[in-house]
């Protein structure tokens, strides 16, 4: 199935927050239940074609574009995973959608664990992939306000922004192996960088260790914590000490895998979701 054919099948709607215009993408089954897509820093919801194209036929999927990412309102201010998870639940009031499986991949995984804390009666499970809940280390401070100092003094985002991105989403498999998803990196380009650098400083850089957070997430919710063997973002030690902070969750780490393993290996991302969705207690 071709890019443009999947995103045909989507209804794009921008639905106000208290974040701004948040931009979605909606399909999939109607009357189905709902999953909602949150995506990485410096992506868009476009990120999970291939969840898309594997969970439509079965639920309704629901693709956000995050603050100030793709065609949601731009950021100008610092943020927190806090603010992310009311927006989403307004989000979900507007589609009319009382639950959600939520799904997350980095910004949107740590999303994912907060999120069930936060506002667990909207939960109807949470899948976090390649998340951390962990206080940022030295060197990924440092790098991260570079990175934003450089992107907030340009208009466009520069050529940098999509190197940056490769090496810290892409894994030695990837750059040997997956042209296709080193190509789609460059999705970076088209965002806002003042936007981008917003975001680097308030849920990168600024962010709180949330691990007691974690454990107040109710017994009941099912949670999946996912590593990358290769993220270099997230090492599996940081996430599996996420998972480890959530009663009852389950763990997987997918081998010869990296940061951005929801675009980069998602026969494996996919299954891994269904064996979990499929494991749960009737509701």
């Amino acid at each position: 199935m071709s890019r443009t054919n999947w995103l045909d099948d989507t209804t794009e709607k921008l639905i106000p927050t208290s974040l701004g215009l948040m931009n979605v993408r909606v399909g999939g089954r109607t009357d189905g239940p709902a999953m909602v897509f949150w995506p990485s820093l410096m992506m868009d919801g476009t990120m999970w074609r291939f969840q898309y194209e594997h969970f439509a036929p079965t639920h309704r999927v629901v693709l956000v574009d995050s603050p100030g990412h793709g065609h949601s309102d731009a950021l100008r201010r610092i943020i927190d995973l806090k603010e992310c998870a009311d927006a989403l639940v307004e989000v979900l009031d507007a589609l009319g959608l009382d639950r959600c499986v939520l799904v997350g991949n980095s910004w949107g995984g740590m999303l994912a664990g907060v999120f069930p804390a936060y506002h667990p009666e909207r939960t109807a499970a949470a899948v976090g992939i390649n998340c951390t809940a962990s206080l940022p280390t030295a060197f990924e401070s440092v790098w991260a306000t570079g990175l934003a100092a450089c992107l907030a003094v340009h208009a466009r985002m520069p050529r940098l922004a999509a190197r940056a991105a490769r090496a810290a989403f892409a894994g030695p498999t990837a750059e040997a192996e997956n042209p296709e998803f080193l190509k789609y990196i460059d999705v970076v380009l088209d965002n806002d960088p003042k936007s981008v650098a917003w975001a680097l400083r308030g849920i990168l850089i600024g962010r709180r260790d949330e691990h007691r957070l974690l454990a107040t997430i109710p017994a009941g919710i099912p949670v999946l914590i996912v590593a990358g063997e290769e993220d270099s973002q997230f090492p599996v030690h940081a996430v599996r000490r996420m998972a480890d902070a959530i009663e009852g969750s389950t763990f997987r780490v997918l081998q010869r895998t990296g940061h951005l393993a929801a675009r980069e290996n998602p026969d494996e991302v996919n299954a891994a979701i269904d064996a979990f969705l499929a494991a749960r207690p009737a509701a």
